[in-house]
This record gives C-alpha cells, structure tokens and sequence, in this order.
C-alpha cells in the first residue's frame, strides 16, 4: 500500500470516530430527575395502569354523554308534540294564513310588511339572521281592548258603550199585550151567601206598540250620550158585565190612543278597566220629560155620570201616550266576563217628581180638580248571562223586577193604590250582520199578574 492511500484512509478513520464520538455525546442518557427510579417491567405496568385509568374515564364521559342524548331526544319529543299543538291551534283560529303572509312580506322587505296587522299575542319585531340587529320595526302591538264584552242586549240599559267619535243609530218596535181579570162587589152580605148589591165583572185587555229612534254618540270611549223619542199606540178592550141590572150581556168599551211619547236622555259612563273574570262597572243617568199626553188630559168618560148613574164605566176616551212626571233615574250596569259566558245585571231608582195643581177632564163635568199627585217611586233589579255561539250571533237570558211604590193624593193614599211587583223573564238573541249593523231581539214573559203577559222587542243598531 502506498503512502498516498494509507493516509486517505486515515483522514477517513478519523473523521468517522469523530463523527460516532459527536452522536454518542448526543445520545447520553437522561439524568435523573427524567427517568423514573424503576426498571423498564415497572415502567410498562405504570403506563398500562395510567391507559385503564383513562378508559375507565372515557367510558364514563361516553355514559354521560348516551343519557344527556336521551334527555335532549325526549325534550324533542316534547317540543314536538307542542308544536303540533300549537299549528293545530293556530289553524283552528285561523292565524296560520295571516302569519305565513307577513313572514313571506317581511323576509322579501315589500313594502305591505309593516301594513299587515299582527296576530293577537305575537311579537312585532322583525325576524333577522342572528347575529345581526334589526334595522326596522314591523307593525306595532295590539292596542288592549278597554270595552266590556259585547252580549245580547234584553235590558234597556246597554253595556258596551259607544267609540268615541261614533254615533249610534238605533231603530225599535216594541209589542206589548196584557190581560186582567177583575170583580168589584158594591154592597153588603145579609149572609155570606146572598150580595144585596152590584157585581162588576170585567176583563180588560190592553196592547200596546211602540216604535222608537235611539241616537247614542261617543264623547270618549268611556262616555256616551243617548236621546230617545218613542212613538206610543194603545188599544184597550174592557168586558164587562154587570148583575142585577136587568142585563144578562156583556158590554165591550173601547178605547185608543197615540202620539208621541215621553222623550229620555241618558248619559253612561264606564267606571273602571275590566278583563278576564274582572266585572265591568257602567253607571248612568237618565232623565224622562213628560211630551207625551199623560192620563190627566185625556177625557174620562163622566165621573159624575157614573155616580147618579150605574151604568157610568169612569173609564178614560182616549189612552195616555206618556206618563204624565218627569221621572230622574240613576243607576249602574256591571258585567262580568267568565269564559265561554258573561254576566250581566242592572240596579237602579226611578224617582217620580210630583205634580201639584192637577186637574182631569171629564166628559160633562169639565175639569175635576185633583191637588197635589205624587205616583210611586220604582226600584228595578236585573240579572242575566249571555253566550256567543259564533263570531255573530249569540244569546242571552235574564230576569227583571220592579218594586212599585203607592200613589199618593194630597199626601193621603189614593184609594186602591198597594205596592206592586213586576217580575219578567226575559229570553234575547242577537245576530252582527257586520262590524256597523246587527239586530236584536228580546221576548219578555211576565211571571206575576201586574206584569204585561208578552213583550217583543226588536232593536236594528247601526253605527256611523
């Protein structure tokens, strides 16, 4: 081997020891503080130990985990049948239709979005992606409706009163028929089997109708105003018959009369806010003038006749078409509003003002003075409820009573005159033909002697 060669392979000897000398100075062992203490059989089992504890804990995330995922798949299911519900409900009132409307307005930004109303309930805001803040807000809330319910009315005192602004044209007929029966004995008994005397059967039958135009105005939403004119037709048939008088026939006398009744004016006004099973208060007041011809201007057919002579009837020629007093009547409406139904009654006075210096017609006498004539003060009480079978028509049922005080003369009880009560039993209908007109009906049956036998009331509102 040369010179030359054996030094090449020395440079190449020397540079591979210096090169397995610099990765065996950087392969040195761990000191240590790194290396656990143990022998490698010790360190394989604390490893495997440490992966069984890791296991264990995986396992029980993924049981946490399998019945959180059992919970949410019930609160699903739970979600889901409300939600059913709801469509089913939002279908059965019709909202369905409305809502897709809006939300296909307001996602296309037309500009109908903020015209359509809102479904009773529901949020007015506009839907945006999230993230993002509406720049716009979609229609407004539903104003809460401050008014009582609308019923049947079968009373004359109405509970919902009229908008502010609105006027109320309100047409009525009303037909009345009532029939008595009466006896007067005039004599004495020699035993309680024989009358020395004069019996007087009759039987009167009366019918009245009356036509009426109502204008009811709203000054707010809680005050209105009324004025009513009626039109007043009578006819009375009186049947009697009189023993002893050589008579054995009945002797009919008939008697009519119409005119202009006594015009009302009222005032309502709502006391307070009602709602759900919270009743409504409407007091009001109404005052009765005395236009129409009271009873002591129409002619009677000859007191003084009647007394020289038996066959006299004292009966009036012509029927009163008013009253003859101005009469004041306060009084107070309440309804109480419990779903499906509502509640309703009335409580009111009737004063009587009294009149002095009365005078009556007769046939031949002239003028028959009377003094100072006060008719009896009325107390009425009234309770019904009402149902609505529909969105138009609904009906009502209710009782009235009115307590009757005595007529008095000169301070002194006219003869005759006892207190009286009037009970009816009122059954009512109404059916809305559109927001503007309705109609009403009322039959009344009287369920004591004093009262009218049937009363029939149709009432046609109208608003503008």
């Amino acid at each position: 081997m040369s010179r030359k060669s054996w030094r090449s392979r020395c440079s190449t000897g020397c540079a591979g020891l210096l090169l397995l000398g610099g990765v065996a100075s950087a392969q040195d062992p761990p000191s240590p503080e790194v290396l656990p203490p143990t022998g490698s059989s010790e360190l394989s089992a604390v490893i495997r130990q440490s992966i069984r504890e890791q296991d264990a804990r995986i396992a029980a995330m993924r049981a946490e985990l399998a019945a959180q995922d059992a919970q949410i798949a019930a609160m699903k299911r739970e979600l889901a049948s409300q939600q059913a519900d709801y469509r089913a409900l939002r279908r059965a009132v019709g909202l369905d239709t409305l809502e897709q409307q809006r939300a296909g307005n307001i996602r296309a930004g037309g500009p109908g979005a903020s015209a359509l109303p809102m479904p009773a309930g529901e949020a007015s805001a506009e839907v945006v992606p999230s993230g993002q803040t509406p720049d716009r807000t979609v229609g407004q809330a539903p104003e809460r409706d401050e008014r009582p319910p609308a019923v049947a009315p079968i009373f004359n005192q109405p509970g919902v009163l009229t908008p502010r602004g609105k006027l109320v044209v309100e047409p009525s007929y009303q037909f009345g028929y009532s029939s008595a029966d009466r006896v007067a004995l005039i004599g004495y008994t020699v035993i309680p089997a024989i009358l020395i005397g004069l019996i007087d059967a009759r039987q009167v039958k009366t019918t009245t109708q009356t036509g009426a135009v109502a204008l009811r105005y709203g000054l707010s939403n809680r005050l209105e105003m009324e004025l009513r004119v009626p039109y007043v037709y009578g006819h009375t048939d009186t049947i009697s018959r009189e023993i002893f008088t050589g008579s054995a026939t009945d002797k009919v006398f008939t008697s009519s009369g119409h005119g202009i009744g006594d015009i009302e004016a009222t005032a309502r006004y709502q006391l307070n806010d009602g709602g759900a099973d919270r009743p409504y208060y409407v007091g009001w007041l109404r005052f009765k003038s005395r236009t129409g011809r009271d009873p002591f201007e129409v002619t009677t057919d000859c007191v003084q006749r009647c007394v020289q002579n038996a066959t006299g009837t004292g009966l009036p020629l012509q029927l009163p078409t008013g009253s003859g007093f101005y009469a004041l009547q306060p009084g107070v409406t309440w309804l109480y509003p419990s779903d499906p139904v509502v509640f309703f009654g009335n409580l009111s006075y009737l004063h009587n003002f009294p009149r002095h210096n009365v005078s009556r017609t007769v046939l031949l006498g002239g003028k028959e003075p009377l003094g100072t004539v006060r008719v009896g003060d009325i107390v009425d009480v009234s309770i019904g409820m009402g149902l609505a079978l529909n969105d138009k028509a609904s009906i009502s049922i209710g009782y009235d009573q009115s307590f009757i005080g005595i007529t008095k003369q000169n301070g002194k009880t006219v003869a005759g005159s006892a207190k009286s009560v009037l009970g009816t039993l009122l059954l009512g209908g109404s059916y809305r033909f559109s927001d503007k007109r309705s109609m009403n009906f009322t039959l009344g049956v009287g369920v004591t002697r004093d009262t009218p036998d049937a009363t029939v009331t149709v009432r046609v509102p109208m608003m503008y």
